[in-house]
Order: C-alpha cells, then structure tokens, then sequence
C-alpha cells in the first residue's frame, strides 16, 4: 500500500519531499475536546496479528479469500451493515484478479456521514527486498495496520454509539502496483494506475446511489514505531481543512511526535486521491513517511509483526475516535 499503496511513490519514487514546515505548522488553533472511547492496544495489535495470521493476503490466493470472510464477520458482529463489492480486474502483467471492496456502515439513518478507509490486500512482492523480491510479504503495517484500527473503532462504536454515521471501506487492490524491477507498463484504457484498483473502481461505482460524505480519513501504514505522519500535496489541496482539524486534535491528545505539521510528501498515488478525484469527497491520508521514503521494512519481508508498535496503532486509532466523537 501506498507503498506502492500505491504510493507508489510511484515506487520509483514520484515522490518529491520538502524540508521545510508548512504553512500550517505555525497555527495555534486548539479545540475543546468532549470525551471519546479509549482504544485497546492489545486489541489493536491482536487485530494485526490475526490478519498475518491468514498469510499474505494477495488477490486470488486462498488467504484473501478467507480474510474476507472474517472481515465481514467481525463488522457484523460490532453492528455493521456489510456490503461486499466485488468485481474483476486486471494487474499490470494482464493476469486477471477477484477483488472485494468490504464497506461496513454504522448508524445508516443518520444524514452526516464520515468515511474511513484502509487497503486490505498485501503486496504479491517484496521488490524492495533484498534477498527475494519476488517473495509475497506478510503486510503487517501496509495494510495490516490501517485495517486494525478500523477493526479497533468498530468495536468502540459497539460499545458506545456516535451521533455521526460512519462508513469504513476496506480497498482491495490496492498494492498490485508494477513489479519495481520491471518498470513501467501501458494502461489500459479506463484504468489511471495500476496501483489502487478498489478506490479505482469504488470511485467510479459506489457501493450506493449518490453516496456521499462530509469528509473522509485513509490509513495507510499506521503501525510501525516511531512513525511519523507528515502533510501529503493531495490532502493539502483537496481537504487542508481536515488536515489542521485532524492533526490539531493528535496534538492535543498528546501524539505530536507522530503527527508532525510539515509537509512530507509531494504527489502521492493513494486511495485518497481516487475517493477526492472521482467520488468528489475531500479525504485526507494518514501515513507513515521517513527519511525521504516509507518505513525501513517496506515492501520487504520484515513487514511482519516485528514492525508493529502497539502505541503508533494506539495513537492513531485514538486520534481518529477523538475527531469521531467531536462531531
């Protein structure tokens, strides 16, 4: 994810970092917060856990197939209405894949709707690695990590409901970018990368005629410790107010050292810039960027629990309940 998460940073790196501070470093805006629940942190890493568990969760393999049966178990059994969509596309060596996007929705009668979204697939392989990059990896962090903190405020809204509705989408396909060895391919007509094919094609066909959100959050490699979650050029431009609101609140819960007010990332290709150019919902990206790439173990096989910290997950998932829950 983004990783390629598509970030794909274009893998090649697309991306173009800055130094310096933002323009919205220097606000001092500061909110009154009401009281939000309490992430679990063990509850958020067991989420992770249980998600490897499964093995690499690559379209088409029987460990994708069985994720996706226990996430629309576990959102039913927090109160979800469960829609799965499922369609079929094709990766950039022509091979046809069986994708699901996995939309979980919460107080369905309320007007004013927040959208949450993380990828669940994993990378099919470890081209950044250095001994076999053609190994599928375990996707603890890139894609592992958002979904758990999905998982995670799912079961807080069972405990104690918000007055907001809230929709969570799981992307599928979101990591099958271009192998980074192989360079790149033609696309086809219709298809704007070969990264990000669930918020692709969701984009375009909603799970549900005229869906719309007041805005929405994209976690995407929000587990690995010491992470630092900068200001992308997408989130800025298409959602700068939701930017300083969400990490204005991270501030004030006391995560400032994961939630920097710079700018870290120029264009970056994630499931946010298809849900705020195609669905026309502003939607910002929380993600882990450091040193001028993503964590050490990117797209690598040390994307394994090893790189999971239970208080980066906590961080974030608390963050995201507290802007929830002020509402």
């Amino acid at each position: 994810m983004k990783k390629g998460i598509l970030l794909l940073v274009s893998i090649v790196l697309f991306a173009v970092v800055s130094c310096g501070e933002s323009k919205d470093s220097g606000r001092t805006s500061k909110v009154e917060l009401k009281p939000s629940p309490i992430a679990n942190a063990d509850s958020l890493y067991q989420f992770v856990a249980d998600q490897v568990a499964f093995g690499p969760r690559v379209p088409n393999t029987l460990a994708h197939a069985q994720a996706a049966e226990w996430f629309v178990d576990k959102f039913e059994s927090y109160g979800a209405k469960v829609t799965v969509q499922e369609f079929e596309a094709l990766v950039y060596d022509g091979t046809p894949v069986n994708l699901k996007n996995i939309i979980a929705s919460f107080n369905t009668d309320v007007k004013k709707r927040i959208l949450l979204a993380a990828h669940w697939d994993t990378r099919p392989f470890a081209d950044r690695d250095a001994n076999d990059s053609y190994a599928p990896i375990d996707g603890a962090n890139d894609g592992g990590s958002g979904v758990a903190v999905l998982l995670e405020i799912a079961r807080q809204i069972s405990i104690q409901n918000p007055t907001v509705g809230i929709d969570m989408i799981l992307f599928d396909g979101e990591d099958w970018g271009e192998h980074a060895e192989e360079g790149q391919k033609q696309l086809p007509e219709g298809l704007d990368a070969w990264w990000a094919l669930g918020s692709q094609h969701w984009s375009k066909n909603k799970h549900k005629a005229n869906y719309n959100a007041y805005y929405g959050i994209l976690l995407d490699m929000v587990g690995a410790p010491n992470a630092r979650f900068l200001y992308d050029s997408v989130s800025k431009e298409n959602a700068g107010r939701i930017l300083d609101k969400v990490w204005t609140i991270a501030h004030e819960k006391g995560y400032q050292s994961y939630f920097k007010k710079q700018d870290g990332f120029g264009q970056i290709i994630d499931d946010h810039v298809y849900v705020n150019q195609n669905a026309l919902i502003p939607m910002i990206d929380i993600i882990d960027y450091q040193n001028g790439t993503f964590t050490p173990a990117w797209h690598t096989q040390n994307d394994n629990m090893d790189n999971i910290s239970k208080e980066t997950l906590a961080a974030v998932a608390n963050t995201v309940l507290a802007v929830l829950y002020n509402e």
